[in-house]
């Protein structure tokens, strides 16, 4: 173990915020932190770290626990480079690798025990602490992150708040701390990078303590998932997706025990009103006592994360024909060509996801598909019988200055106010909720709104831009299995990539030039992407595994050279000093005989050290 939580509570301005925070972390553990908005789990966070001071509990970390934290202010030195930022990391390592270099001069002069005794010393712990590895490890991670070459020497002051987030979280990845705590990390990568950071976490030597909403992330790194709910914690064993399923099997147990209590809780309300309505001093006494037996129950507070019993259903007024859609040599420019020679078929029952770089024109193919915009070249043919419904991320096609009621109302005048409200309530408007103004209403509330008009409309081919932006985890899952069991067809846009490998049947990656077409789920196509860019950089990737062990194998012949060369001249003074030894003037002179035999002992001595690290060497 190398933290542990313990009863932890905080309260702001009164209010209880944390009521009990327990949970531990061991070496090599990987925990995800998850809760509702406002739960407080970068709360939980700032208590680790000691920014803020908890009101009561204990925190215990290990003696030697090192915590690198990823924060949202970045300290960077905005004078550094890129790659300077990235090799300040790695100093002591910079040091002895000079200290290194200097001994090895020193050497071909100077053989005493003192300096090979450091230089072999030296060189055990540079390459214990991987001091060959450093400059590929920070190529590495930069990349990895979305740095290119030409990024390197530009200074940390001119970049961007995405790329300096990106350099703070290379500097944590490099340094490797024993507990890595990284909030929403993935804000600021594109695909690639996520992808990058998903691989480098999962081999991660260290523990791990993650804040994040992406639920495929979690799903690839944790091993631990840590709940906050009601200021309360619970640790699961294992992914997010063993978790989501042990809360679904929990979630009718814990709202069951609620619902008991509160029945009990009401029965005995209701026999302490009627024992007091008696005005009898027994029956004011008996109610009296169950009123202590009242206020001693502990009371099941409700799963705030619990949803009410949404049960969505998209169904098709009408089927349509088997060719929903056919794309034919598509093309679109602005003041420039965006892509050309787009080419694809939807066939009924699809679940289609459109993925590609961010600007290649995702959304621009969904407003050419809905007839919004003319393509610059092309045409796209719809089926029989097509009906389209389009969910925009801009939420453009609603009228801000309507109350919710009266949106749903203009866009369906036959309803009646019953059928309205009934259908705003499965998505959480309810009461007073349905006369709020859309402009005033947050991103979330919007897209809810727009997915009742959706679902009113009943079409049989949805185009969905981003529809889970916005949604918290309850109602992103919701939305997943009522599009799951829908009958019609699907082409959508989605960055959740857990959303995409639950409803995707096939996906359709937009390029320049043309489209990739592979069947299945967001998994599958990431394994046909990884093995093709295996294949397409393999060659480059054993040239520099190449030359790096030609570099090694340099460095390794360097030391050999050098230290025969200290044993040969260690050689040729021993020699000399033997024929000295047996000189006339020698022989004749004790003291002299002395010194000179001293001489040769100290340095037969140093042969026998120099052979046996020429020995080492050999191996």
């Amino acid at each position: 173990m190398i933290l542990e939580c313990s009863n932890l509570t905080k309260s702001f301005q009164g209010i209880d915020l944390l009521k009990d925070i327990t949970f531990k972390i061991d070496d090599k553990d990987k925990a995800a932190l998850i809760g509702v908005n406002g739960a407080g789990k970068t709360t939980v966070l700032s208590l680790i770290i000691g920014e803020l001071n908890y009101d009561s509990g204990d925190i215990f970390k290990s003696k030697d626990l090192t915590i690198g934290y990823l924060r949202q202010q970045h300290q960077l030195d905005l004078d550094k480079t890129v790659y300077q930022t990235a090799l300040d990391i790695f100093k002591p390592l910079i040091q002895m690798e000079q200290r290194l270099r200097d001994l090895e001069h020193k050497m071909a002069d100077d053989h005493s025990p003192e300096i090979m005794n450091e230089y072999d010393r030296l060189q055990n712990e540079f390459s214990t602490r991987q001091g060959y590895e450093y400059p590929s490890r920070i190529q590495g991670v930069l990349k990895g992150l979305g740095f290119q070459e030409n990024d390197l020497n530009l200074k940390v002051g001119s970049l961007s708040g995405g790329q300096k987030t990106r350099l703070a979280l290379g500097e944590l990845l490099l340094k490797q701390p024993r507990l890595l705590i990284l909030d929403e990390p993935t804000n600021h990568l594109d695909h690639d990078a996520t992808v990058f950071l998903e691989n480098f976490l999962k081999n991660y030597p260290h523990a791990i303590l993650v804040v994040s909403h992406d639920r495929y992330f979690i799903d690839q790194i944790a091993t631990k998932i840590v709940e906050i709910e009601n200021g309360r914690t619970k640790s699961y064993p294992g992914s997010y997706s063993a978790y989501a399923t042990i809360k679904k099997q929990n979630r009718n147990i814990e709202l069951n025990h609620y619902i008991n209590q509160q029945r009990e809780i009401k029965k005995m309300q209701q026999s302490i009103d009627t024992l007091k309505s008696f005005n009898r001093e027994k029956s004011v006494k008996r109610a009296r006592s169950k009123e202590k037996q009242l206020e001693k129950i502990e009371l099941v507070e409700r799963p705030e994360s619990l949803p009410d019993s949404i049960r969505l259903s998209f169904q098709a007024k009408v089927e349509s024909g088997y060719d929903v859609l056919k794309v034919s040599n598509l093309a679109m420019s602005f003041s420039g060509p965006l892509f050309q020679n787009i080419n694809f078929d939807i066939k009924k029952q699809e679940r289609i996801c459109l993925v590609g770089a961010n600007g290649i024109g995702k959304t621009t193919l969904l407003k050419i598909i809905t007839q919004q915009l003319r393509p610059s070249h092309g045409k796209i043919k719809l089926g029989s019988k097509v009906e389209m419904a389009y969910y925009d991320q801009e939420h453009s096609s609603l009228n801000f200055g309507n109350t919710i009621f009266q949106e749903i109302s203009d866009a369906y005048p036959k309803m009646t106010n019953t059928e309205i409200r009934s259908t705003l309530a499965l998505f959480n408007f309810r009461n007073d909720d349905v006369f709020k103004e859309i402009g005033l209403l947050s991103g979330g509330e919007k897209g809810r709104v727009l997915l009742a008009k959706i679902l009113l409309k009943q079409a049989n081919f949805l185009i969905l831009d981003e529809p889970t932006n916005h949604l918290d985890i309850a109602s992103k899952e919701i939305l997943e299995d009522a599009l799951a069991d829908y009958d019609g067809t699907i082409i959508f846009i989605s960055h959740d990539r857990f959303f995409i490998n639950k409803l995707a049947t096939k996906i359709i990656e937009l390029t320049p030039d043309k489209v990739i077409e592979i069947p299945g789920n967001y998994e599958h196509y990431l394994t046909v992407k990884t093995n093709y860019s295996q294949t397409k950089e393999k060659d480059n990737s054993d040239y520099i595994q190449h030359k790096q062990s030609q570099a090694k194998v340099r460095q390794h012949q360097k030391q050999i050279r050098t230290v025969e060369n200290k044993i040969s001249q260690l050689e040729d003074k021993i020699g000399e000093l033997n024929s000295l030894l047996v000189s006339q003037e020698v022989v004749d002179d004790y003291q002299k005989y002395n010194e000179v035999n001293e001489q040769i002992l100290a340095l037969e001595s140093e042969l026998e050290t120099s052979l046996n690290l020429w020995e080492d060497l050999q191996i």
